[in-house]
């Protein structure tokens, strides 16, 4: 998808963001929040808003201006009239406040994960959460530290357990010595430029931007459409 050079000649580690790149907001809850606005969106209107909201995203200073961001975003994705978006955010906040929104599996990145790792790559995952990350991909089967029903990866960084979120290059670290790989050689694979792609070059990691709406056309930054699209960039076959 992206036109940009490739700035690796080595990957040992691939670290994996879960919304928008794992996961997506389940499409019933959202439907049925939409409801309450008069709205009934499609399938793919409901995936694009979300991809909307996290490039309308650019400050990760509080969780206030990430939702306010992100919730204007996707409202508007669904046609809901300027004098309704206030309305719209406080319908969209409750409904994400309620948990267990992050559940909906994006297609074919469960089998993505499996091929990424029998490549031979170190990986682990990297997210901004509530601390419930690693018990429900344990619990979907997707993925778990040490051996399991799915994925075996080195580490699983939720920002609610281990109190630092990105864009902070502090969680990016934290993986770097989980995984005991250098971050020059190292992906990691996101969906927000201002905390995925900007966190991980702070900690000297090479981002990968998730964008199947080419909301970033022009961003100095390697893009993919799907977590399967990263295969033929790592340079390895599987083992």
């Amino acid at each position: 998808m992206s036109s940009t050079p490739l700035p690796w000649t080595r990957v040992d580690a691939v670290l994996v963001d879960l919304g928008g790149v794992i996961y997506l907001p389940d499409h019933d809850r959202m439907r049925a929040a939409l409801a309450r606005l008069g709205v009934d969106p499609s399938p793919d209107d409901l995936d694009r808003a979300h991809f909307a909201g996290v490039a309308a995203t650019d400050d990760f200073t509080s969780d206030h201006s990430v939702w306010h961001s992100y919730n204007l975003a996707y409202a508007k994705v669904h046609g809901v009239p300027d004098d309704h978006l206030d309305h719209a955010r406080t319908v969209l906040l409750e409904e994400f406040a309620k948990g267990d929104v992050w559940t909906r599996e994006i297609a074919g990145a469960r089998a993505a994960l499996v091929a990424v790792a029998a490549t031979g790559v170190r990986v682990a995952v990297v997210s901004n959460a509530d601390g419930t990350v690693e018990a429900q991909l344990r619990d979907d089967g997707i993925c778990q530290v040490g051996p399991g029903a799915g994925v075996e990866v080195g580490a699983v960084l939720d920002s609610g357990v281990v109190g630092v979120a990105k864009p902070d290059p502090a969680i990016f670290r934290l993986a770097l010595e989980a995984l005991g790989v250098a971050p020059e050689h190292t992906l990691h694979v996101g969906d927000t430029p201002a905390a995925d792609v900007a966190g991980a070059r702070a900690a000297g990691i090479h981002p990968v931007l998730v964008d199947p709406y080419d909301h970033h056309p022009d961003a100095d930054v390697v893009r993919i459409r799907h977590l399967s699209d990263l295969l033929p960039l790592l340079g390895r076959s599987a083992r």
